[in-house]
């Protein structure tokens, strides 16, 4: 039994050995370290390859190497290929938060967005980030989650390290944003500003058409479906809708507000039905979506008895059923605009004109247009809804 051990703990030290000589010099230690019957819970850490391992093995000075990575142009073509080789086979990455602390340069650029899940981003940050990848940036995005505080947390966080912020339907003030602004350029997008470069789509055109369609099928009373108070595109919606359905002829109506989800537009599909309307106009398509399964969850029929449109053409739109009618905006434009302008900025070449020389910036305002789908119809006033109510409400009356 002894002599069996002793030979098993010998075989276990040869096959240590073997192993242990075919390890890195550094992982070697550490494991030699761990040898004793007790062993440390701890392992040390594997050093990464630093700017002088890189110049000592490929025989240059240490101002080559950083020179090879930073102005390939004021190194020998030969040599700073020999550089990249010997760095690559190294495991050697520069680290351009150290090299942009002489120059404020870091090559990042961070949007910040209400509710990444949202599909309205999806075509935005593709359009945003191919943008920033042809400039030679890396794009960093932060998901606030329709948080004010969040958005202020995520802000204070990249400000050190972008050189540039897009805030996308952000939720802050003004006054906050201008807080931002000082420190870094800045693009808000989905929102206008006096002062501060800005991108939107045109939501009162898109509005107008959407309220001229279901004008031309009858309706003679519109309500709208709020989105967050705190948005600067619902805001606008609104008042683009009565002004629309003032001139037009017809009544105009608002409830809410609701959070811009599927979930927002369940609960809205209860107080919809206390005050049922033969049309209603989504703060943006999520909320139409979820508004459409609440109302068909309670017996009611789309566009029968209700039409219903929602904003932006998000991806998946035309998946429901009915398809949604919608005002599409160029989301992934709208990125692409959103970064273009910041690179500008930070080139100096701002392009945003200004309604007077020294007067506030004019908006960059991208065309919206209407997508007709099966969610509208012709309006029949006289259907009864399940719950026994039927459409009919006053002037402007706000159903809050």
């Amino acid at each position: 039994m002894r002599a069996a051990q002793w030979v098993l703990n010998n075989l276990i030290e040869v096959i240590w050995q073997q192993v242990r000589n075919r390890l890195p010099s550094v992982v070697r230690l550490s494991y030699a370290h761990q040898m004793p019957e007790e062993p440390s819970p701890r392992v040390a850490r594997i050093q990464r390859p630093t700017i002088y391992d890189v110049a000592a093995a490929a025989g240059v000075a240490p101002s080559t190497v950083s020179r090879a990575f930073s102005r390939p142009g004021r190194v020998n073509a030969e040599t700073a290929e020999r550089i990249r080789q010997v760095a690559a086979e190294m495991g050697y990455h520069t680290n351009p938060l150290a090299r942009a602390l002489p120059t404020g340069k870091t090559s990042l650029l961070a949007i910040i967005v209400a509710d990444v899940t949202n599909p309205f981003f999806f075509e935005l940050l593709r359009g945003a980030d191919d943008t920033a990848s042809k400039a030679g940036y890396t794009l960093l995005v932060a998901d606030v989650q329709e948080s004010v505080d969040a958005e202020r947390q995520a802000l204070d966080r990249v400000l050190p390290m972008v050189e540039g912020i897009v805030l996308a339907t952000s939720r802050m003030s003004d006054s906050s944003i201008r807080v931002a602004a000082k420190q870094r350029p800045t693009v808000v997008l989905n929102r206008s500003m006096s002062d501060i470069a800005s991108v939107a789509t045109d939501n009162s055109k898109g509005m107008r058409r959407a309220v001229e369609h279901l004008g031309s099928l009858g309706h003679t009373g519109i309500t709208y479906i709020a989105g967050p108070d705190a948005s600067w595109a619902n805001g606008i919606r609104w008042q683009a809708m009565r002004e629309a359905c003032h001139e037009l002829g017809l009544r105009a109506r608002r409830i809410g507000p609701f959070s811009p989800t599927q979930a927002g537009g369940l609960s809205a599909a209860g107080e919809l039905a206390a005050h049922p309307s033969t049309a209603v106009v989504a703060y943006n398509d999520l909320l139409a979506i979820g508004l459409m399964r609440g109302l068909q969850s309670l017996g009611v029929r789309i566009p029968e008895d209700v039409s219903v449109v929602g904003f932006d053409n998000i991806f998946g739109a035309d998946f429901c059923t009915p398809q949604l009618t919608t005002v599409a905006a160029p989301l992934r434009r709208l990125g692409s605009v959103a970064v273009q302008t910041l690179l500008d900025d930070l080139r100096g070449q701002q392009r945003i004109p200004r309604s007077s020389p020294h007067g506030p910036l004019k908006t960059a305002l991208l065309p919206a247009r209407l997508v007709t789908r099966a969610s509208t119809g012709p309006a029949n006033p006289l259907n009864d809804w399940p719950n026994g109510g039927r459409p009919a409400f006053t002037d402007d009356e706000d159903a809050r």
